[in-house]
């Protein structure tokens, strides 16, 4: 883990505040659906989205709707509001890998927003042979577990410690999984500290950064386009994202 990830506290009050955006970014997302619709059509593979911290399958229907558009077979975690590993949360989640995975005979790819995020890898790590291919929103795996503004909700909904780690679910959060990973974060995030939300560059994992708050990042526009951007490519042909040409007007530089 990088010592600015160590270092690095929550966001501040400010960039709290500007949360309240996420109304207007799905409001673009709306009104970008044309722009969207010109995206790579999918293969029709898996894809599990797993919703954030209190959320619900309702907060990631635009984003799965417009994954169905795009031809995959689109799923969410079917398990209410996400408020921790809670008994049987993590046993419902491997259960649901290997019956997509099993039902449609081809390796799925998990999307995660927030601590779905932090799920998605642990599960890519756990079951790498039904995994193709892992993409978090906003997911704080490489900072202090308290390097957000929401840890003290997740005590309370989970009934756990921010910084208690569960031994028999992939390891360390840090390390990223044996799979394409693309980890999509926002340096305006005002829930988690945006630099524990970059992943470490390699031949198979990548960091992308929109200009989005944090509860609106499932549905602005920017990582949307990201998110399918990757899902499209052909699977064991993996490449990092191409911010040539327009993209780099709309995909500010990670590494800057």
């Amino acid at each position: 883990m990088s010592a600015s990830a160590h270092a690095s506290g929550p966001p501040s009050k400010l960039l709290m505040l500007l949360e309240g955006r996420a109304l207007h970014e799905l409001g673009a997302f709306a009104a970008a659906l044309p722009m969207l619709s010109m995206t790579p059509r999918g293969d029709g593979h898996p894809v599990l989205v797993l919703p954030g911290l209190v959320a619900s399958d309702v907060s990631t229907r635009p984003l799965r709707s417009f994954l169905k558009s795009k031809g995959y077979a689109v799923s969410g975690w079917r398990q209410g509001r996400n408020l921790g590993l809670r008994p049987g949360v993590q046993q419902s989640m491997v259960d649901l890998v290997e019956e997509m995975n099993d039902s449609h005979g081809r390796k799925i790819s998990l999307v995660g927003w927030s601590l779905g995020g932090l799920y998605a890898r642990q599960l890519a790590k756990m079951m790498p042979d039904r995994v193709r291919s892992v993409i978090t929103l906003g997911s704080p795996f490489a900072g202090s577990p308290k390097s957000t503004n929401a840890w003290r909700v997740y005590e309370m909904a989970s009934g756990r410690r921010a910084d208690e780690e569960e031994q028999n679910f992939g390891g360390a959060l840090s390390e990223p999984p044996p799979v394409p990973t693309t980890a999509i974060f926002s340096r305006t995030d005002g829930i988690c500290a945006w630099q524990g939300c970059k992943e470490k560059t390699s031949s198979f994992s990548e960091s992308i950064e929109v200009e989005s708050s944090h509860c609106g990042m499932g549905h602005h526009p920017a990582a949307v386009y990201a998110v399918a951007d990757r899902l499209a490519q052909p699977e064991g042909q993996w490449q990092p994202f191409d911010r040539s040409g327009w993209r780099s007007f709309v995909f500010p530089d990670p590494h800057r």
